[in-house]
């Protein structure tokens, strides 16, 4: 059975990663940007400092737009990986909000009035269904990008020595790099 359910998983998050369309060059915010402007609704990208007692990407959803909220001080491929996972609760439908997302999104984003928050997924808890489904759909889009770089001769997507090296300064999304 749960083999059933994995392979279910894995097709589903296919398709859905599959389907959407990819800026060329590949830019994580452009991706987002296009990703609001296809379904009609503004998605505003909030870079957030030196925040580690929080989630490093949350998405809050409001009657006017949705925002993802994302840690701007991280290396340029975790940042990436952080806002696609951010949109891939768009992309698959997800709702539901948690006591303590509903507090991380106060604290993050203390503009917005709470009455009109209708929805908060944080990127905290891996065992939520809707957490696996989320990263998977952020991963295989990735893949995509990748394979895409190396199939035009080009390096894959994000500077992967700022991982390694320390002290290398982080760009911010729709910077190259």
């Amino acid at each position: 059975m749960a083999d059933r359910a994995a392979r279910r998983l894995w097709q589903r998050c296919r398709r859905i990663a599959a389907a959407v369309d990819l800026p060329d060059p590949f830019d994580a915010a452009v991706f987002v940007t296009e990703l609001g402007a296809a379904r009609g609704r503004a998605v505003e990208l909030l870079p957030l400092r030196g925040r580690h007692d929080l989630p490093c990407g949350l998405l809050v959803t409001t009657e006017r737009a949705d925002y993802i909220a994302y840690s701007a001080d991280t290396a340029p491929l975790h940042r990436q990986h952080i806002l696609l996972h951010e949109a891939a609760h768009l992309l698959c439908g997800h709702r539901a909000a948690g006591g303590a997302d509903l507090a991380a999104a106060r604290t993050l984003l203390p503009h917005l009035d709470g009455s009109l928050v209708r929805r908060v997924l944080g990127r905290t808890v891996y065992t939520d269904p809707q957490e696996r489904e989320a990263e998977l759909v952020a991963s295989l889009i990735l893949t995509r990008v990748t394979r895409r770089a190396r199939g035009h001769g080009q390096a894959p997507t994000g500077d992967l020595r700022s991982i390694f090296e320390p002290g290398s300064a982080p760009a911010t999304p729709g910077d190259p790099g």
